[in-house]
C-alpha cells in the first residue's frame, strides 16, 4: 500500500492512497471461507455451497469493508507521522467509473490543512474593563423585592391599585394560570378595567400595550419574550385570588433567612452584603464584555488564510444532510469567525500550557451552583448543599463538557487580563447596559 500527499496550495492537499490486491486478498479470502461454513442457502447443506456462490454474493461488500478498512487505518497512522494539523474531516474524491476488479486501486481524499501563525496578542488597541456598581436605586429596589419575597400575603375581597392577582387567561384558544400585581399594568385605563373587580369576575382586554414590561405578558401568558414583543391579541382574565403582599419586616428574622443564622445584624449590613453580592454577580457580565472585545479584536488583529474552498466542500458534502454549494458557502460565512477563534483559542491554550484538574472543575462547579441558587434569593447555602447538586451535576457529561469550557474561558479571561492593554473604568450597571451594548 503506498500514500502519497500533492498539496493544492499552503493549506489544500490531496492524499492518494494505492491499495493492491495482496493488501486486502488474504483477509477476504478468509472471511470468505468462514461465510461459506456459516452460510445456509436452500438447495445445499451447511457447509458444502460453492465457494464460486458464496464469492458472487458476499465477495464485493467483503472487499469494500476490508479496503475502507485499510483507508481508515492507512490515512490516520500518515497523519499522525507527518504530524498533519487537520482543519475539519478527511473528504473523499468521488471517482467516475470506478473499477473493483482492478489489480491497483486508487483512492482520493482532500484535506483541508491548518495555518500557521501567532497570536496578535496583546491587542494594539486599549480595550475598556467595566467595573459595575450597585446605585442606590438599584440597592432600594432589590431590597424591596426581598421584602416582597419573603413577606406573607393578605386575602382580599377586590383588586386595588396595591393588591396581585391569581387569574387563568385564555387567548387564542389557550389557558395559562399566572400571578402579577396592578402595578405591572401600563396606564391608569389598563389599571381601572381590574380595580374594583372580585374573585370570579372576568376582564376582557388587549395584550397591546398591557404591562409594563414586555416580559411580564411572556410570564403571563407563558410564551418566549420574543413570540410576544408584537403581539395584539384579545385576553380573558378570570380572576380566582386577590392578595395584599406585605413587605417583610427588615427583622434578625428576614435577614436570618436571606444569609443565615446571625450572619448580618442590621439593615445597613444587610445592603452592604446585597450589595457586595450584587457587584459579584456584575462581574461575570463585565467579563464576558471583556472576553467578547478581546476575542473580537484577536479575530480582527491576528491574520491567517484557511482552506476556503476545502472548507466549503467539507461543509457541502462532510455533514449528515448534503448542503447546496450556496447552503455551504453561507454556512462559511456564518461560521469563519468562530474558526478563526478556535483556532486562535487553541494556540493561546498550548503556548500557555492552560489544563483542568479534576478538583479544579469542582470548585468551579459549586461556584456555579451557588451563583445560580444566589439569583433565587438562597444567599447563604451549605457546603453540604453546594457538594450534593454539584456531584449531581458532575455526573452528566454533557454538563461536565459545558461547565469545562466555561472554565477554560475562565482561565483564558485571566491571561487576558494579564497581558492585554485594559482602561478600567467604574459604571453603574444602567451604564453599563447604556454603554457597552448600546
Amino acid at each position: 500500500m503506498e500514500i502519497s500527499k500533492k498539496e493544492l496550495n499552503a493549506l489544500h492537499a490531496v492524499l492518494t492512497v494505492t491499495v493492491s490486491q495482496n493488501d486486502y486478498q488474504e483477509k477476504v479470502d478468509t472471511l470468505l471461507k468462514d461465510y461459506r461454513k456459516r452460510a445456509a442457502i436452500p438447495g445445499f447443506r451447511k457447509g458444502q455451497v460453492p465457494m464460486s456462490l458464496i464469492k458472487k454474493q458476499y465477495e464485493q461488500g467483503i472487499k469494500a469493508e476490508e479496503v475502507n478498512k485499510l483507508l481508515q487505518n492507512t490515512i490516520s497512522e500518515y497523519i499522525q507521522k507527518e504530524q498533519l494539523d487537520l482543519l475539519g474531516n478527511v473528504l473523499p474524491k468521488e471517482i467516475d467509473g470506478f473499477d473493483w476488479n482492478h489489480e491497483l486501486l486508487n483512492f482520493e481524499f482532500e484535506i483541508g490543512l491548518a495555518p500557521d501563525f501567532e497570536p496578535a496578542f496583546p491587542s494594539k488597541k486599549t480595550l475598556t474593563q467595566y467595573e459595575i456598581t450597585v446605585s442606590d436605586k438599584s440597592l432600594k429596589e432589590q431590597v424591596e423585592r426581598l421584602r416582597n419575597q419573603y413577606g406573607s400575603l393578605e386575602t382580599k375581597s377586590e383588586i386595588a391599585a396595591d393588591t396581585e392577582v391569581v387569574t387563568s387567561v385564555t387567548f387564542e384558544e389557550k389557558t395559562n394560570r399566572a400571578t402579577f400585581s396592578i402595578k405591572e399594568l401600563k396606564g391608569k385605563k389598563n389599571q381601572a378595567a381590574f380595580i374594583g373587580k372580585k374573585v370570579g369576575d372576568t376582564v376582557a382586554i388587549s395584550t397591546k400595550g398591557l404591562f409594563e414590561e414586555t416580559s411580564v405578558l411572556a410570564r403571563v401568558l407563558g410564551m418566549a419574550k420574543d413570540q410576544v414583543e408584537k403581539l395584539n391579541t384579545p385576553l380573558e382574565f378570570t380572576l380566582e385570588e386577590v392578595n395584599v403582599r406585605k413587605a417583610a419586616a427588615l427583622d434578625q428574622a428576614f435577614f436570618d433567612k436571606l444569609f443565615g443564622p446571625d450572619k448580618v445584624k442590621s439593615e445597613e449590613e444587610m445592603k452592604t452584603r446585597i450589595k457586595e453580592d450584587s457587584e459579584a454577580q456584575f462581574v461575570q457580565q463585565s467579563d464576558q464584555k471583556l472576553m467578547n472585545d478581546v476575542t473580537e479584536k484577536l479575530i480582527e488583529e491576528t491574520k491567517f488564510d484557511l482552506p476556503k474552498a476545502f472548507l466549503i466542500r467539507w461543509m457541502q458534502h462532510g455533514g449528515e444532510k448534503p448542503l447546496t454549494e450556496e447552503e455551504a458557502k453561507e454556512e462559511y460565512e456564518r461560521t469563519e469567525k468562530g474558526i478563526r477563534y478556535q483556532l486562535i483559542e487553541s494556540k493561546l491554550i498550548a503556548q500557555n500550557d492552560i489544563k483542568i484538574a479534576f478538583e479544579d472543575l469542582k470548585e468551579f462547579t459549586k461556584g456555579y451552583v451557588a451563583s445560580q441558587m444566589a439569583q433565587f434569593g438562597k444567599m447563604n447555602p451549605t457546603d453540604e448543599e453546594l457538594d450534593s447538586i454539584s456531584a449531581s451535576i458532575m455526573q452528566n457529561e454533557e454538563e461536565v463538557r459545558r461547565l469545562s469550557g466555561q472554565l477554560i474561558n475562565e482561565r483564558i479571561l485571566e491571561l487576558f487580563k494579564e497581558k492585554a492593554k485594559l482602561k478600567k473604568k467604574k459604571v453603574t450597571f444602567e451604564e453599563f447596559m447604556k454603554e457597552a451594548y448600546a
